[in-house]
Order: C-alpha cells, then structure tokens, then sequence
C-alpha cells in the first residue's frame, strides 16, 4: 500500500532588513534576544511617496556585526543586502575610558559610515546596575557622558544618541527605556527604509524607460524588478510583491507579442533557441535558485523564463489565500506558452510541450492540494477541472503520438519517440524523489506501456468527466465522454465506444450544433459497422446520406452502402460482419430518406359520393444524393363507418381542405422543434478618446446570448432516443392500400399519384407511408397531420333558389328548382307535386313545357330536355325526365306572392298551406324590408314524406297615414315609402271608404296621376275629406295604387292596398292665445311682465245621454262630454318666463261655443321676435269620491294636484295606450279602500286645435340695457 505522502512545507521569505552592530558585541549578544523579539511585536504606519496609500507594516530586522565590506558600493542595486541601519553598542560609564577607547572607536566607525555615504545611524548607550555600583563617587554623573557623546557626534542630531536604562532588569524604568529605544529604532528603520526604497524605484524606472535603446538587457531589468518583488515579500506586502511580478509577465508578453508582428528585440535571441528542456513548473519551492541563476546569466529559456515567473505568483497568490487563481492563471499560462513559441518560431521537439503541459498541470494539482482541506476542493472543483481535462487532452495526444492508442502497440519509429521525449525530463527534481505520485514518474508510468498508458488516462478522464457533471457542466462531460469513446475506438472497442457516442449525439441533438451531429453520426455508423447490428448502420447511414453537412462524395459512399444491402441476394457465400448471410427484410424509418411535403386529393374537396374517381397525389422531397429506385411505394389506409354518412350537403359543409401541407425542415439533422437560434451579433468599435480617427479596439457582442447558450440537458425531448439510436418501426399490412410499383425518386422534389379506394361510404384516413427499396423498407409510421378523405351515399335533395337577391311581393318572381339525384336515379314517369297556394300562385299555364338542364358532380353540363308541367286546382304536377344518379337537375319556375291588406298581419293564414309574414316598422329609410315566409309542400317520389320548402318575400313598400287638422277642417295625408332597391312607376293612386253606405266626400289634392318613386324615397299623398251627413265615430278607408318596375318599357302594373281606420276625427275645442305688454306698454319689453291670455272654446254640445255617463265617471267612452280640462304652459326654447301659476283646472260650461278665458304672467327673457310659449290641454278625469263634489272656483293652482302630467301632445293615438293608469301610495288605507287617483288622458291629434301655433311675437329691449341682445328663431 502506497504511504501517505506529507504536505508540502510553505516556505515564507527568510531575508529580513539588514542592521549592522559595532561596539560592544557582549552587550548587544546579551540584548538581542529581546530586541528581537520585540522589534515587530508593535505595528507602524509606512507612508510612501506618490500618493500611494498609507498600510501598516511589523518591521524585522536581520542583526549582523558591522564590517565595511558590508557597505553598499557604488552601482550596487541590490537591496536584499544593502544595510539599513547601523547601531553602536556601548555601556561605558568611566569617562577616562571613554576618552582612551570608546571614543576613537565611535570615530572610525562613523568616518567609514560617512565614507560610504551612510546617514542611518544611532548610538545606544546601556546603562547597567553593575556599572553603576562599581562607579566612584568623583567620576562624572551619567547624563555628562551622554552629553559628551551628543556633542562629540550629534550636535545637529540628539536623537541619535539613545540611553537604555537597566535593560535586563523587569522594572517600569526598564519597560519604558525600552519602548522608547523601540520606538527609536522603528522609526529610523522605516526612514531609512522609505528613503533607499524611493531612490531604487527611480532608479529601476529609469532603467525601464532605457527598454527602446541598444544593449538594453530584459533579463538585467527582471532582476532589478525583482529585487523590489523581493523587498515587498520580505515586509509581506504580498499583494505589491505580485504586482511587481504581473508588471514583467506583461511587458515580456507585450515584446513576444512585437515581435510576432515584426518588431522584435535583440534581447529576445536567447529565447528563440530550441527547447532541449520540458520539465515541466516546479511549485514546491518558493524560489528556484537554479533557474533565476539562468535569468541572470541570460541562458534561460522561454520555458524556463515562464515557469520561474508563474512559480513566484503562485508562491505568493498562495501566500495571498487566493489558490483558485493559480488554476485560472495556469490554464493562461500554459496556452499563452504554446502561443509564444509559435510567434518565436522556437523549435520544439513534436510532443515536448505535451510533456510540458501534462506535468504543469498535475503539479498545479498537487500545489492546490497541498495547500487546501478536502471540502475545499470539493467546493471548488469548478476551479481545478480544467487543469484535469487539459491534462488528459495531453496524455491522449501524447498516446496517439507514441503509438500507446492502437490495436497492435507501439512502432519502432514511436518507441525511438518515446526515447527522445522521456530524455528532454531530465532527472528528477529532489523534492519529488519520494513522491510516488509526481508529475514526473506518472508522465515516465504512462509513456512506459500500453496498459500503464490506458490506466493513467482513463483515470484522468473519469476523474474530469465526474467532476464536470458534478458541478453541471454536462457540455464538457459529454465531451470528455468523445474522448473517451475515440480513444476505445482505436483500441477496438466500438460497444465501449458507441455508449459514449451516444451521449454525446444526444447533448449535440439537443442543442442543435449540426456539425458535431454529423462527426459523432460518422464515429457511431463506424461503430455499428463492426459490430454487425445491420439495421442500426443502415438507419444511421441513411441519415448521413441526407445530411447536408457532408460532402457529395461522403453522402454517394453511404447511399451506397444502403443500396448494396438492398440489392444483396440471399445466396452470399463470404457475408461480412455487417451483411450476414441470411437477407431478411429491415425496416427503418424513412424520416431522412424522404420528406413528405404535401398530399393533394382531387376533387380539391376530399369528398366524393360511392363509387366516383379520387385520385391523391403525395409530393415527397428526396434527400438522398442519388436517384433511388422503388419497387413499390404504398400508403396504409384506415376505414372508419362512424363517420361516414348518407347527407350529402352535410358532406360538403365537413369537406375537407384538398391540399395538406406538411411542416418543412431537416429532419436528418436537427429536428425544427429543437432548433436553436441563431446568434444576433452586433459590431462595437472603440475609438481612442485622443482622435476618434483612430479605432483602438474592435468586437463583436451577441445580443441573444440567453437563446443561443441556453442549457435544456436536465429536460430532453420525449423525441430524443429516436434522434439517438434508431427505433424499430413496424410496417401497418393492411387490408386496403394504396399501392404504385417501380418509382424512381430523384433528388429533390418528386410526385406520385394513386387511385384512392371510394366503394363503401365512410371515412378513410392515411396511416403510414412504406417505400420497399430490395430488403429495405423505408416507413414513415405516422402520417401528421391528419390525412383523410370522405366517401358519402347521398340522398336525393331537393332546394328552390331565388335568381336574384331577394324575392319581391307584389311582382312575378322566377326561381331555380335543383334536384340534386345522389344515389337515386330519376326514371321515366317521376313527377314533382307541388301544392298549390292561394297567397303565392306559380305563374305557369295550366299544360306547358319548358327547358331543364342536367349537370354532372363537377357542374359540368352534360345535356338538355324540357320538362312538362300540369296545374290542377291543388297541386301542380312536374314530370321529370330520366336523370343517373349523383347528378343535377335544374329548371325554374315563376310566382307571385300576394301582398296582404293593410298593416297589421293576420292571425294565421294556415300552417300547412299558407304563409306568414312578420311586417318590421321602423322610420328609419334603411331598415329591412318587411317579410313573407311562403311554405310550400312538395311530393318526390324517393320518399313518401312530404318535402317543406320555404321561400321569403320581401314587401318593397312600407305605408303609413296621418289626420291633419285646420279648424274644423279635415286632411288625410297618406305616405307611400318605397323601402327596396328597385325604382317604381306608381299610377291609380286612391283613397276610399270601405264602410256600407258611402258618408264622406274625398277629394284628391294629388296633381299627378302618374308618378316615379325611386329606391328609398317616399311619395306623399292628400285628401281633403268632408261629410255627406254627419260626423261618424270612426273612418274605415283603404288607399290603392299600381305600381310596375320602371324599368320595363311596357309595364304590367300590379296592385298595392293599404287599409287603415281612423277613430275620434272631430275637433272638440279650440284654443287661442294672445300676449299682451305691460300697462302703458305698446310693445313687450325684454325682463318686463306681460301677460298671456289663453281663450278656450267649447264645439260640440253633449248630449243627456252623454251627459249623465260624466256624471257616473265614464268618461273614456265620451271623452266629449268632459267638462273639466287642464291647462300647462311650458317654454321649450328658453325664451320666457312663466311667473306664477303655469297650470290649472278649467270647468267648461256644457253649451256649443261656450268659452273661458285664462291669464298667466310672463317675463321674456331675450328681445326679438320671440314664438309664443306651448300651450297643452289635457282631459281632467277625477275619482269616484271626487266626481260629486261641485268645483267652487273654475280654476285650481296646480300645486294641489298631484297628477302625471303628458306633455306631448304630438304622439299619435294609436300607438299611446288610454292613461288608465292608477298611481297607489303606500299606505294601507288605500289599498284596502281601492281609491282611484284623479289622472290625465291627452286628445287625440285634430281633438283640439290650437289656433296660435307658430306665431311669434316682437319683444324690445329693456329701456336701460346697454347691450342689445338679439333672438333669431
């Protein structure tokens, strides 16, 4: 069993600021300890030039004995060793020895500083408690001998000279002594620091802007750079330390990439030697002293520049805690290097840089595992799979290059390779020696052997492939999957191979990259091939000849494949793996082979009686590159009864369309359900800021990006295993087919038509189209959308059709009878009854003969006969002549349908042998006509029921009437609207009285005789009527024209009566009104009373009779004898004023002419020629307990009656039902007394005339109006 190897040790930076002793070294020797310890213990702010931000830093010192070959020379860069501090130790206290020895000591040790150009110094001073006791009592105090070294060497600088009190004891005198010779030494230190610092980093910016001048060195530079690196590390600024590093990584980028465009340098000779080295990065030491040594000396290679400079970022990325940016920096690393040795046109053994790339990765690898925890690197897998998929690319290159992926091993010319490339490892680094799982020895294990080769990498893949689904990357897993699968086909292992190709095909499908469809499609029929699994190549190489992504010659080479089993007898002696030696047929899916674009029936309808002609054509698109011949292409047909029939018009209104179109698309390829979008992309172009001239960077953005990179691996399509693997389809035999024989399909697109089974009425629908092609058969399983066609028995049917758009009462109208057969065959001797109809006669002589025509199921006319026609007194007999079944027989007929009297329709004119109409009143000239619905009774002789048909009628006139009143004066006027589309000549036009016994004289106001009523327009008609005797109670009269088409020149005119009756003609009372001004007044003023002078006059005289059913309350049988009437006085216009009372009750004496005159104030409001006010009457009828009760005034303010008052007066009396109304309160008295309220009735048109109607009357402004206000009416 394999140990568990240690963890690699994080080596941090060990150099520290040099700060050089003199003096007493037992004393310092006897400090130290605790100098050291508490340098750094407290923290201090380093504040740098250039505005950069102040950070806090713990200062470290490295303390060493002074000696002058310390001391920086002139030209020295380096700073790791430059000194930067100098301390003088001493605890003398005998002023006498001070003069002897420590002072000439202090004085060459400052000369050599000064020499040096050194300002960092301090002197320190111990003061001891041994001293102190051995001191007499005549030498000087303390202070004096510090006083005297300040003015020996730091007159100028008396922080310089720092006094350190019992510094071995625990005491607060010593505690603070010490904090302040820490202080002293922080701050002088930091000085010092920041002072050398700054002139470094001028100095190395100077040399960087020599870069462009000969003789200018990179490698001079990056170890000036990198001292600076080195000083950042050595404070643990790890995050400028990286900067320093990521400066030179882009300025050596920047001059390759120069250099690929024709500037190069003279520096970059070195890199451009061949690489005789690909050991790959070496992470497991902070510094490789080694290859910085090759830096300096200006022998290192591009490889080794690259490894030294990613091994310093990753130490300090590390360092950082940021260890998923050294995968991310790695994978660029690694693919930038390829890049750069290509630009260089560095040569470089073939799969050296696989060697390079596989061990870079695996020590990445391990670097990161040696640094995190294992939920670390379970949570960041997203990070570290890359490095592990680029790895096993590289070992399979490497494999297929050292001949470690074959069925028969390796070659010599491969093992000789294989030499070459395990010789550029060189020897193994000291730190992986005991590694039994280096990068080094897995790369040597696996280049060893075939069987080391495919368990190394088929670990590496599993391993990447397992994490890529762990994370989702399903994409890639899929892809790391192909690998796997070309790497089993090589070795000969296509069952292996075919699972992950599949896999891989089912991503691709799904996502629609066709390209990578068709090359897995190639890689699976390779696999299928030597198996043997016949059905499944020829059903993937079908699909291969049809894809479109292939060139001609590669579609011809499996069109051909698929040919060579189909024409393969079954005699073969020598079958091969593929083609056994028993030939069975195989079906497969014809989805790639063909396409089915549409299915055309003719007749266009799908539907045809039993027996006819149906032919359908299928269109079908080839795909494949070669002209392919059919031995047989059929079609499975489905019969149903459940929906078939007899009716043939219900047949016609299902008919189905005649062309069904198919949904396009490649099916061979990506199915258009999983059709990806295309990518939107968009051009940007950056401009420079200086000149927008010039173009500084240039792109290209997909603004669809959520379509195009959409992930659907968690839900694939219920489709997919069929896109995948191919599925055994079944071939329907049925019972009835549609078969053709010998068919050669094109490429592109080819019809073929069949003759369609019609015998037996029902539906047939198309289930499945098979092409044989040899022992192939190529089925379509399901035919989509639904293909069918109808086959029905018709009755025979039987409709009468008016020739024009609507049939017109009154006038002769011609109709198209048509008889179509369907199965029924018309004989010699067949007769039409007809019913005979008083309201609608058919025009024809009572033994006539006229022309039919007989048409086929096209409408095509296929002859002429006449047919003889007998009338009787209730039916009129048709004979027709001899007609096959399922064709047309058409002729016409001519009636006249009777306009009825009058307005109102009757009840009922019979329900079996009659008509009925529904007349439409409206005013408006564009309403429809008013209508008559004639049922006509029809016997055939198929059936032995009787055959309704129904035929509308339009009445082209609509006439209404009117009594008009002048006085006692009566007029009829009587309108005449034509209401259709056609013009008339009307004639005769007449008014009379239908009552026996002629009482009236009607004399016709009408000058013409003759007139021209066009469409839409109306023709006014008036009477001026009279009394032979006296006034009767109602008028009965009939109005009567002729009318004919205008457009006839010899017109046949035709009657049209209009019957009315007219109730309560006479003129009851009559109604004057006069205004008069104000007193004084000749004229009305605008804002003055005037009054308004209402006469009412009384016409007619009741009877006793008449006069005692008032009394009893029965006043709406004689509304003449009633006595009371109300008054109401309104302003419609705006113009007056009604001031006081505007209504009352009038009681008229009962005696001819009796007259009451009423009075109202008024106030016009406007001046101008104002129309007098409206005045209304209205019959006052009171309740039963009201109606005894004497009126004791004529007239009532209508403030106490509460009435409904009517205020037109215009309304016509038929139409407004008698105000019987009662209007009841709530309270319960009244309901159960059952009191009727008093109410108002208004009088019929012509009852009361007003003689005042339309008189107008001059108003003048008021005297003091400044403004004169006009009212034009």
């Amino acid at each position: 069993m394999e140990p568990q190897e240690e963890k690699p040790i994080i080596y941090t930076m060990e150099n520290k600021p040099i700060v050089t002793c003199a003096g007493d070294q037992a004393l310092f020797s006897s400090l130290y300890t605790p100098l050291a310890q508490q340098l750094p213990r407290e923290p201090v702010e380093w504040r740098r030039s250039y505005g950069r931000a102040p950070k806090t830093i713990h200062l470290e010192a490295n303390f060493i004995q002074f000696k002058e070959e310390f001391l920086p020379k002139e030209g020295n860069k380096a700073l790791l060793t430059f000194p930067f501090l100098h301390i003088y130790w001493t605890d003398c206290c005998d002023t006498g020895v001070y003069k002897a020895h420590v002072r000439d000591d202090i004085m060459r040790w400052h000369g050599t500083l000064r020499l040096h150009g050194s300002a960092d110094w301090v002197i320190i001073v111990a003061e001891t408690s041994n001293a102190k006791k051995k001191s007499k009592t005549n030498i000087l105090p303390r202070s004096t001998l510090v006083d005297r070294i300040r003015n020996d060497f730091c007159n100028k600088q008396n922080d310089r000279c720092v006094v350190l009190l019992d510094p071995l004891k625990d005491s607060s005198r010593s505690r603070e002594s010490w904090g302040a010779l820490l202080l002293k030494l922080r701050t002088l230190l930091l000085k010092s620091f920041t002072q050398n610092l700054g002139r470094f980093e001028d100095d190395m910016r100077k040399l960087r802007e020599k870069r462009n001048l000969p003789g200018w060195s990179f490698c001079e530079y990056f170890m000036v750079q990198e001292e600076l690196a080195f000083v950042f590390e050595m404070l643990q600024q790890f995050e400028d330390a990286l900067v320093q590093y990521d400066e030179l990584d882009a300025l050596f980028t920047q001059y390759v990439l120069n250099y690929g465009a024709g500037d190069g340098a003279n520096w970059l000779g070195p890199f451009c030697s061949p690489v005789n080295s690909w050991t790959g990065l070496l992470l497991r030491r902070p510094i490789d002293m080694e290859s910085r040594a090759a830096i300096r000396r200006g022998e290192a290679s591009l490889l080794e520049l690259r490894s030294y400079l990613f091994c310093r970022q990753c130490t300090l990325l590390i360092f950082l805690g940021r260890p998923w940016e050294v995968t991310q920096r790695a994978l660029e690393l690694m693919h930038s290097c390829v890049q750069e040795l290509c630009l260089l046109e560095v040569p470089v053994v073939e799969g050296a840089l696989d060697c390079w790339v596989f061990m870079s990765c695996l020590e990445v690898l391990h670097r990161i595992e040696g640094c995190c925890d294992l939920a670390q690197l379970e949570a960041n897998r997203s990070h570290t799979v890359g490095l592990w998929a680029y790895a096993t690319d590289k070992l399979k290159s490497l494999g297929y290059l050292c001949g470690l992926v074959s069925e028969n091993g390796p070659q010599s010319e491969e093992l000789n390779r294989t030499v070459d490339l395990l010789a550029g490892l060189g020897d193994e680094k000291p730190e992986t020696v005991h590694s039994l799982q280096s990068p080094y020895k897995k790369l040597k294990q696996a280049l060893s052997s075939v069987e080391a080769f495919e368990r190394h990498y088929l670990e590496l893949c599993h391993a990447a492939e397992e994490m890529y689904r762990a994370i989702g990357r399903m994409r890639s897993a899929w892809l790391v999957g192909k690998s796997l699968a070309e790497f089993y086909l090589r070795k000969g292992d296509p069952g292996r191979a075919e699972v992950f190709l599949q896999d891989a095909l089912r991503s691709y499908l799904s996502e629609g990259w066709s390209l990578l469809v068709t090359h897995t499609r190639k890689q699976m029929a390779e696999c299928q091939k030597r198996m043997g699994r016949t059905e499944d190549y020829l059903q993937t190489s079908v699909l291969l000849a049809s894809d479109a992504n292939l060139t001609i010659e590669e579609r011809k080479h499996f069109c051909q494949e698929i040919l060579i089993f189909a024409n393969r007898s079954t005699d073969i002696k020598a079958p091969s793996a593929c083609y056994p030696s028993t030939v069975q047929k195989v079906a497969i899916s014809m989805n790639a082979f063909a396409q089915l674009m549409q299915v055309q029936f003719r007749p266009s309808t799908a539907v045809v009686h039993s027996g006819a002609a149906l032919q359908v054509e299928l269109h079908l698109r080839s795909l494949m590159p070669v002209a392919v011949h059919l031995e047989q292409l059929a079609v499975s047909v489905h019969f149903s009864l459940k929906q078939g029939g007899t009716d043939g018009k219900a047949r016609e209104t299902q008919s189905r369309p005649g062309t069904v179109l198919f949904p396009l698309g490649n099916s061979s390829v990506i199915p258009p359900s999983w059709a990806v979008a295309g990518p939107s992309l968009v051009e940007v172009q950056d401009h420079s800021p200086s000149d927008p001239r010039i173009l500084s960077s240039a792109g290209v953005v997909c603004n669809n990006t959520h379509l195009v990179m959409r992930h659907n691996d968690s839900g694939p399509s219920t489709d997919m295993p069929s896109r995948v693997s191919p599925v055994h389809v079944a071939v329907d035999n049925g019972v009835q087919m549609l078969k053709t024989r010998d068919v050669t399909l094109l490429p592109g697109n080819n019809s073929i038509a069949f003759s369609a089974p019609s015998q037996e009425p029902g539906t047939y629908k198309l289930c499945q189209l098979c092409a044989t092609v040899g022992h192939i058969q190529l089925v379509l399983p399901h035919i989509s959308p639904l293909v069918q066609y109808d086959v029905y028995s018709q009755d025979p049917l039987l409709s009468v059709e008016p020739l024009t758009d609507t049939l017109l009462a009154g006038l002769p109208q011609r109709a198209k009878v048509r008889l179509e057969t369907g199965h029924y065959t018309v004989k010699k001797g067949d007769a039409l009854q007809l019913s005979n109809i008083d309201t609608m006669p058919i025009l024809t002589a009572p033994s006539s003969c006229f022309s039919a025509a007989i048409l086929d199921s096209t409408e095509e006319l296929v002859g002429q006969c006449l047919l003889s026609i007998h009338s009787s007194e209730k039916v009129t007999r048709i004979s027709l002549p001899p007609t096959p079944s399922h064709h047309v027989l058409e002729f016409q007929l001519e009636m006249l349908c009777v306009i009825p009297l009058g307005c109102d329709p009757p009840e009922d004119l019979g329900l079996n042998e009659g008509a009925r109409h529904r007349l439409r009143r409206s005013s408006h000239p564009n309403e429809p006509m008013a209508i008559i619905t004639q049922r006509m009774s029809v016997d055939c002789p198929w059936s032995i029921y009787t055959t309704p048909i129904f035929l509308t009628f339009h009445i082209p006139f609509k006439a209404r009437h009117q009594l008009l009143s002048a006085g006692k004066r009566k007029y009829i006027q009587v309108c005449l609207q034509n209401v259709s589309g056609v013009n008339f000549r009307l004639t005769d036009l007449r008014l009379t009285e239908t009552q026996q016994g002629p009482s009236l004289k009607l004399q016709s106001l009408n000058a013409k005789t003759q007139q021209l009523v066009c469409s839409q327009q109306s023709v006014y008609c008036v009477w001026d009527v009279g009394w032979k005797e006296d006034k009767p109670a109602c008028l009965q009269c009939v109005f009567s024209a002729n009318f004919a088409p205008a457009s006839e020149k010899d017109p046949a005119f035709h009657p049209f009566n209009y019957e009315f009756q007219l109730e309560r003609v006479m003129t009851l009372y009559t109604m004057r009104a006069e205004i008069l001004p104000a007193a004084g007044e000749q004229h009305c003023r605008s804002g003055v009373l005037c009054g308004l002078e209402m006469s009412i006059t009384r016409l007619v005289v009741p009877d006793d009779d008449e006069g005692k059913a008032d009394e009893e309350g029965q006043t709406e049988e004689f509304p003449t004898t009633n006595t009371k009437l109300m008054y109401k006085v309104t302003d419609s216009s705006g113009s007056w004023a009604v001031c006081g009372r505007s209504s009352g009750l009038v009681s008229m004496p009962a005696d001819a002419n009796a007259n009451h005159r009423v009075q109202v104030e008024l106030m016009p409001l406007f001046s101008g020629h104002l129309p007098f006010p409206n005045v209304n009457v209205f019959q006052y009828l009171p309740n039963s307990a009201s109606s005894g009760q004497p009126l004791t005034n004529s007239c009532v303010e209508n403030n106490a009656l509460p009435l409904p008052v009517l205020l037109d007066d215009q309304v016509d009396a038929a139409s407004v039902p008698r105000l019987g109304s009662v209007r009841r309160t709530a309270t319960g008295e009244q309901r159960s007394g059952g009191l009727h309220m008093p109410r108002l009735e208004p009088f019929r048109p012509g009852q009361v005339f007003n003689h005042s109607q339309g008189r107008q009357v001059l108003v003048l402004p008021s005297v003091d109006q400044h403004v004169l206000e006009m009212n034009a009416t």
